[in-house]
């Protein structure tokens, strides 16, 4: 199959489909490297002895790297090669892998993981990017998309349940190492199965440009970050402030070259802006439940890191079931529609989040967490091929950035304000036994993780647990709220062509 060009759609065949289970694994394992590392941590300071600071800098340099290249990394695929660019950084991720796995001092792992986010800046557009060049027919692509999708999202929910299997059985470098086969198969198969594609643009990139879209997205991705992991300080407004500062510049930059590096006609498609809104949507209640819940099940249920994994796992395999009908649905309903409708459904699982944490057993929660991997699932896939197909097949690299710089924000984003809404409520819901001691006391405002470390009164923990699981319920009936009007939204802003078109995009 030739993957430019074309001006009818031809159907994919089996090397296409093959070459989709490449990426789906490359795009699994991306998510899974995201949050796989914070169950690693207390056997990493054990070990390697890092300050407080190092330990903040080790988790959080990959997704500021990460976030910050994305729109950078999607240009230069469109110029060098999808293909191509995909390879090399396959390459340098497993090289980074290698590194982190046996880095010996915090300063090695650091820069390990500095260039891993520069690697997956290179592989996440390029993935998405592929599949919207290898797949023409639109049915076909909206299922290449969901696999894809499948592979974000069920990544992200399997890294905790990765992590306890690794972390019960081996050293935490272990985590790192699972890169390792995968990157083997990318750099076996990818030459073979994946055909290369890349846009018409030959101009080199904006240099100033790149430097502003790292400015603009960093230092607003590290003050949220910062603000939820470590409280409200001086330097949350002053980066926040600069991120803004610089984002306006690089939209006015953008306004005035004829080949800019984000294309601002994009975000006058509804198509286009109201997906990507959805998409980060999304994945901004899905991670910000997952942060709060895993935490839940193991500090008030008092599962262990596997067991807690596999509890999480319906979500997982609810939104793999979205593959076999997404297509229909969209068929039936169109993109706007269904997408809303996947947003109302994720909502109506949050929901029930909140109504079954006072349960004593597990079977609401496990229902629940179904319906929020179908809505999720659909929402998500649903809203990357609108994002994707809504732009000519030279311009899907840029547009794939732009996708997943919305996942990035949406992580990050879904983290700082859901967790820092779930800690208020926490802290307003702590009623504490009278003569609780002061340190006690201490313990338990700052969070339900130090109290149950540090505190042996069992009446202070159980209170402590109470207030965490009612924080629980309130967070997730909030997030439901906001799915809702998400998908009002989606429902009214998105188009819902029954008959979709190849190519949608017309920046006039």
């Amino acid at each position: 199959m030739t993957t430019d060009h074309l001006d009818t759609p031809l159907r994919a065949g089996c090397r296409e489909w093959a070459a989709l289970g490449v990426l789906v694994l490359v795009v699994t394992l991306l998510a899974v490297d995201a949050t796989v590392l914070y169950l690693a941590v207390p056997a990493l300071t054990a070990d390697i002895s890092p300050t407080a600071t190092q330990l903040l800098w080790i988790g959080d340099i990959y997704s500021f790297v990460l976030a910050g290249l994305l729109i950078t990394m999607g240009n230069l695929a469109d110029r060098i090669g999808r293909k191509r660019l995909l390879l090399m950084g396959s390459a340098a991720f497993g090289v980074a892998s290698l590194i982190s796995a046996f880095a010996p001092n915090p300063e090695t792992l650091i820069a390990a993981r500095v260039l891993l986010g520069v690697a997956g800046a290179t592989l996440m557009p390029s993935t998405l990017s592929i599949v919207r060049a290898m797949f023409a027919d639109p049915k076909q692509r909206t299922t290449a998309i969901a696999f894809w999708s499948m592979g974000a999202t069920a990544g992200a929910a399997l890294g905790p349940l990765v992590g306890g299997v690794l972390l019960e059985n081996f050293w935490w470098g272990s985590v790192f190492l699972i890169n390792l086969p995968i990157m083997a198969v990318v750099l076996i198969a990818g030459p073979v199965l994946i055909p290369e594609s890349r846009g018409r643009a030959t101009t080199p990139i904006d240099l100033l440009s790149s430097l502003l879209s790292i400015v603009a997205i960093v230092p607003l991705v590290y003050s949220v970050k910062h603000w939820v992991g470590s409280g409200w300080d001086w330097t949350i407004p002053v980066c926040a402030l600069l991120g803004l500062v610089a984002g306006w510049l690089f939209l006015r930059r953008q306004q005035q070259l004829t080949d800019p590096l984000l294309d601002i006609s994009l975000f006058r498609l509804p198509a286009f802006s109201g997906a990507v809104a959805a998409n980060g949507l999304a994945i901004f209640a899905f991670v910000g439940l997952l942060f709060f819940f895993s935490q839940y099940l193991q500090l008030v249920r008092q599962y262990g890191p596997l067991q807690a994994g596999l509890a999480e796992l319906p979500t997982t395999l609810a939104s793999m079931a979205v593959i076999a009908f997404v297509a229909v649905l969209t068929a039936r309903l169109g993109a706007g529609r269904a997408i809303g409708l996947g947003l109302a459904v994720a909502a109506i699982g949050l929901a029930g989040i909140g109504l079954t944490t006072s349960q004593t057993t597990y079977w609401g929660l496990g229902i629940a967490l179904v319906v929020i991997g179908l809505g999720i699932g659909v929402a998500m896939t649903l809203s990357t091929d609108a994002v994707v197909s809504a732009v000519p097949k030279e311009r899907a690299g840029a547009a794939s950035a732009i996708a997943e710089t919305a996942y990035e924000l949406g992580v990050a984003l879904g983290i700082a304000v859901l967790g820092s809404v779930h800690l208020a409520i926490y802290r307003s819901h702590l009623d504490l036994p009278a003569g609780t001691g002061a340190a006690d006391a201490a313990a338990a405002e700052q969070s339900l993780a130090v109290t149950v470390d540090t505190v042996t009164d069992a009446a202070v923990v159980e209170h402590a647990r109470s207030a965490f699981a009612d924080a629980v319920q309130t967070t997730s009936l909030l997030a439901a709220g906001l799915l809702v009007v998400s998908a009002l939204v989606a429902w009214r802003v998105i188009p819902s062509p029954r008959d979709v078109k190849v190519n949608a995009y017309d920046p006039h």
